[in-house]
């Protein structure tokens, strides 16, 4: 039996050190996994509401300010085309960013564990 406090708290500190070190990759694998991929998709949900992108598909074949000419027409659809291919690259880039960022998360692990192997061999 333990008889003073220091050596009793220090063993229930070091099994709860221990039972996390042991639970960390099963919450990183599944819930963490979990949370970040619904961050994700709400990150990409905002990006296209603050992008407009379907706003912008929407509107092409109608004219800009009610101008019903055929210049007015013409000017409108190029606009909003171009501002569809420009806006549909910009969330391009938002979701290779996202999957980039689920790489890391999935990986961050092994390469820790990789590196401080390596740097208890070397």
């Amino acid at each position: 039996m333990i008889k003073t406090n220091f050596a009793f708290y220090a063993s229930k500190v070091l099994a709860d050190i221990a039972k996390d070190l042991i639970y960390f990759p099963v919450w990183w694998y599944t819930k963490g996994a979990w949370k970040m991929l619904a961050w994700i998709k709400n990150f990409l949900h905002n990006m296209l509401k603050s992008l407009a992108l379907l706003v912008w598909v929407k509107n092409l074949f109608v004219p800009m300010y009610g101008q019903r000419d055929i210049a007015g027409f013409f000017i409108s659809f190029f606009m909003r085309l171009f501002q569809i291919i420009f806006r549909s690259l910009a969330f391009l880039f938002f979701v290779i960013l996202s999957l980039i960022a689920i790489i890391i998360w999935l990986s961050l692990p092994i390469v820790l564990i990789y590196q401080i192997v390596l740097q208890f061999n070397g």
